[in-house]
């Protein structure tokens, strides 16, 4: 309960942050998190958070920090804790096309993963830019270097494909599908797939409520570990 409580600390934290970074129009930030917390004949708690604060240095130039955070407990005992972190610099020399660069750290133990970053560079396209249909891409090199809770560890080079789709409904409620591959050069059995399809409905001007369904699929896992791990969440959302 320690780690919730902090967890939560951290997401009020941001909350009171929200409208001093919005007085400079160069910030935004989005806080999500979702929280479920039962007692009596069935003891689970679920925590899941994430924050992404952006900044834009000019026209061109912009940046942001991405923090997530998942922790599970069942009757007591620890079922799932996992944390992210990744920076990301974007330059976007025409309307349509940019260029990024990633540094990204990770660590799931009970997907195997002690520690895992990601380096990468690459280029995305936008295909659609609205009014109601948004469509981007990306595609770029990665080199990942892994260490896994069995003491075992691998470092190689790779790649990122990436898609999202957005559908705005109305002004208020959105659609989202996003997807995205990273094989590794190396060992061509080695690769991952993310997906997330989620629904978002605004309830003020500044908070909104998510529906999503993440799948993480690693077609190649330790020994003893499944392929798919799967998330439902509802969760609160905070833009500033």
């Amino acid at each position: 309960m320690k780690r919730v409580s902090l967890f939560l600390s951290l997401f009020l934290g941001l909350l009171m942050a929200g409208p001093v970074l919005a007085t400079d129009k160069n910030w935004s930030n989005d806080a999500e998190l979702s929280f479920v917390d039962t007692g009596g004949n069935t003891e689970v708690t679920t925590l899941a958070a994430k924050n992404l604060l952006k900044y834009r240095f000019d026209e061109r130039y912009s940046g942001q920090w991405l923090l997530q955070a998942l922790y599970g407990e069942s009757a007591g005992e620890k079922n799932a804790e996992s944390y992210a972190t990744e920076l990301r610099g974007d330059y976007a020399p025409y309307e349509r096309l940019y260029y990024f660069a990633t540094a990204g750290w990770l660590q799931d133990e009970f997907s195997g993963i002690d520690r895992r970053i990601i380096i990468g560079l690459g280029s995305g396209y936008k295909f659609i830019q609205g009014p109601k249909h948004f469509l981007i891409s990306e595609a770029g090199a990665t080199y990942t270097m892994d260490d896994y809770v069995d003491n075992s560890d691998a470092d190689y080079l790779g790649a990122r494909l990436f898609g999202k789709y957005d559908y705005k409904f109305n002004e208020t409620s959105s659609f989202m599908q996003s997807l995205e591959l990273l094989p590794d050069f190396d060992e061509t059995s080695n690769w991952l797939l993310n997906s997330e399809t989620a629904i978002i409905a605004a309830l003020s001007t500044q908070f909104s409520m998510k529906t999503a369904y993440q799948v993480k699929y690693d077609h190649e896992p330790l020994s003893g570990l499944e392929k798919t791990d799967r998330i439902l969440s509802v969760a609160l959302i905070a833009q500033f």
